[in-house]
């Protein structure tokens, strides 16, 4: 346990410090770019032209990019950002208010292993490039499901270090640098979805230099 919560304490520390700079790095142009375009795509082929409102938790949110590109694309969607640095909510709720998303988006610094939140609140889960810093990575996918109504759905993109080009840059090059990071195989997160009850779990890779898996599951 004290390990675990070392860890925790080490990654809250970074992104505090990055929280004011985090979208002048350049992991935003080859990777976090790329996972919030899957995202939208994902949103769109299941949402359709539907004006229905639905509630959407995004999980290690950062600077909020996504949740705001969600809620401009989306005038149904209720976003809500959950990130463990405090400092990164601040910058996203700065960026919602310039975005003019600021009534229909909210933030909340808490843990990932611990959603803040009660049974059956939302209705689509985003986790994108933050899954690797978690080490109860299956605590985490258990609350999300927890969190998820019937048929609401969880996307996950986390780096695919199954093949060469993924583990040179994950294993590797990422674990060098950030340190205390597990980018789980493709067959371990499945194990996950399924032990938490997920059905329908699909998966797609993409992003051939960087290489991201998407992860898909219904509760």
């Amino acid at each position: 346990m004290p390990a675990l919560q070392s860890m925790k304490a080490q990654a809250k520390n970074e992104f505090e410090a990055w929280a004011e700079t985090y979208d002048e790095s350049r992991l935003h142009r080859f990777m976090f770019r790329p996972a919030y375009r899957v995202f939208l795509e994902e949103v769109y082929v299941w949402r359709g032209s539907s004006r229905e409102r639905f509630d959407v938790l995004d999980i290690g949110c950062g600077t909020g990019q996504f949740g705001a590109m969600l809620a401009v694309s989306f005038s149904s969607a209720r976003v809500t950002g959950l990130d463990y640095a405090h400092g990164m909510c601040k910058v996203a709720g700065r960026k919602a208010a310039r975005a003019g998303v600021s009534d229909r988006m909210g933030f909340v610094t808490g843990d990932s292993e611990h959603l803040p939140f009660a049974d059956h609140s939302f209705d689509l889960l985003t986790c994108s490039n933050s899954f690797h810093h978690y080490p109860g990575q299956q605590a985490v996918i258990r609350d999300m499901h927890r969190v998820l109504r019937p048929g609401g759905r969880l996307l996950l993109i986390d780096g695919f270090r199954d093949n060469v080009v993924g583990w040179v840059v994950f294993d590797v090059i990422i674990a060098a640098v950030e340190k205390h990071v597990f980018h789980a195989p493709w067959s371990t997160i499945h194990g996950y979805f399924e032990e938490a009850g997920f059905s329908q779990i699909r998966r797609r890779k993409f992003n051939f230099w960087f290489p991201l898996l998407l992860t898909v599951g219904v509760a």
